[in-house]
């Protein structure tokens, strides 16, 4: 653009030079040539010098300068729905802030998710946020960062047995939990009695999330002495066809005499209503099945009787309090961490020093509920996650 602009203005003066001066350079002395070639000369450098003056007052929009902020936010995968909010939550808080996002998903594959690491490392990224697809390796990943000078906040899953700067998740064991408390409550008034059987359908192998919520179940599966547990399986990729598989299998084992099942989270849990649908046992009524993350379809079993419960991970405190802190990282990479996170905790929000095996990480920690078809308009449709519409169908 300058380049061009600049033989516009050179052919500009040349022009109105011949215009004062209309003499025929051929016919005019050596000296009066030279003269004149050194004044076309020099009207041409301050043209020049007056295009550049003014580029630099009048620069355009589109070569403003970049944010000062830059982050990365990289999720473990985009397979269940309500990743969908948390990517748009975040980044539209996150460049609210002043921020410039560089967001990426990694499938729930290890070295995708090492590849796009590092890329958002090159790419001048000053703080990442990050869920990890490996608990249990992804402290490597901080130690790259942390040596480029790069700090690191822990999104949703937290890793084990590594380094990590700081922390912002939902109580995973408090899910468990309230998922052990609504099986209780339902044994109780469907069965008059504390007494079954239970599988326990778990997340990624090794997962620290999975984990969490596993313990908050099996807690209360310890706490009731009738309850019988007879499968606590773990799923690659939390994927929902293995559940489904999984399901299938027991029922074919127990003679479809399984009472509950309880899922790490909603995909699983649609796997499970899926495969217990083939044998007429998908009510509520039957059989107990649980979730966690309160997918739109899992509300809508929910609705229809097919689902107990689930629960409703609350996705804007989460996704708005890790851009915050993140920002507040960026422009403050001396602050410490501890001091950040307390000063998050506001609310609802509660902060902890998490021991993850390697250190005892600075966390805010966000709210859970428990969905039942007897809240569901006072909380999910209420707080405009879902609207009657998306829950109940079109209105007729």
């Amino acid at each position: 653009m300058a380049n061009w602009m600049s033989g516009v203005n050179i052919c500009f003066f040349g022009w109105f030079v011949r215009q004062l001066y209309p003499v025929d350079i051929m016919h005019m002395s050596k000296l009066a040539r030279a003269l004149k070639s050194l004044f076309f000369s020099m009207a041409q450098i301050m043209g020049l010098s007056i295009l550049l003056t003014a580029l630099s007052i009048f620069r355009p929009g589109a070569e403003a300068a970049e944010p000062a902020v830059k982050i990365g936010f990289l999720l473990k995968t985009m397979q269940e729905e309500r990743y969908q909010t948390d990517k748009a939550r975040f980044i539209a808080h996150a460049e609210s802030l002043g921020a410039q996002v560089l967001f990426d998903s990694s499938g729930n594959n290890e070295l995708t998710q090492l590849q796009q690491f590092e890329k958002m490392l090159d790419e001048g990224c000053q703080v990442i946020v990050l869920q990890p697809v490996n608990t249990g390796t992804a402290g490597a990943l901080v130690r790259l960062a942390n040596k480029k000078g790069v700090k690191v906040v822990g999104y949703d899953s937290l890793l084990t047995n590594g380094p990590l700067d700081i922390m912002v998740m939902q109580d995973s064991w408090a899910v468990g939990q309230l998922q052990g408390e609504a099986m209780v409550k339902w044994f109780q008034e469907k069965r008059g009695k504390v007494e079954g059987s239970v599988a326990l359908i778990m997340g990624q192998p090794g997962d620290s999330n999975a984990t969490a919520m596993s313990q908050g179940v099996l807690d209360t599966i310890q706490k009731n002495p009738g309850l019988k547990l007879i499968a606590q399986i773990a799923h690659v990729d939390w994927s929902p066809d293995r559940a489904a598989e999984t399901t299938g299998n027991l029922l074919l084992k127990h003679n479809n005499r399984v009472d509950a099942f309880v899922c790490n989270n909603s995909g699983l849990a649609s796997g499970v209503v899926a495969s217990l649908d083939l044998e007429g046992l998908a009510n509520a009524e039957k059989t107990f099945v649980a979730g966690s993350d309160a997918d739109l379809k899992n509300v809508q079993y929910i609705v229809q009787g097919k689902q107990a419960m689930d629960i409703w991970k609350k996705i804007e405190p989460l996704a708005f309090k890790a851009a915050e802190i993140a920002v507040e990282i960026a422009k403050n990479p001396s602050k410490p961490a501890e001091a950040i996170a307390k000063e998050a905790s506001q609310g609802d929000l509660r902060f902890a020093l998490i021991d993850n095996g390697f250190t005892k990480v600075p966390t805010v920690v966000t709210p859970v509920v428990s969905i039942t078809k007897a809240n569901i308009d006072g909380t999910l449709i209420a707080e405009k996650v879902f609207t009657r519409e998306q829950v109940y169908g079109a209105k007729k």
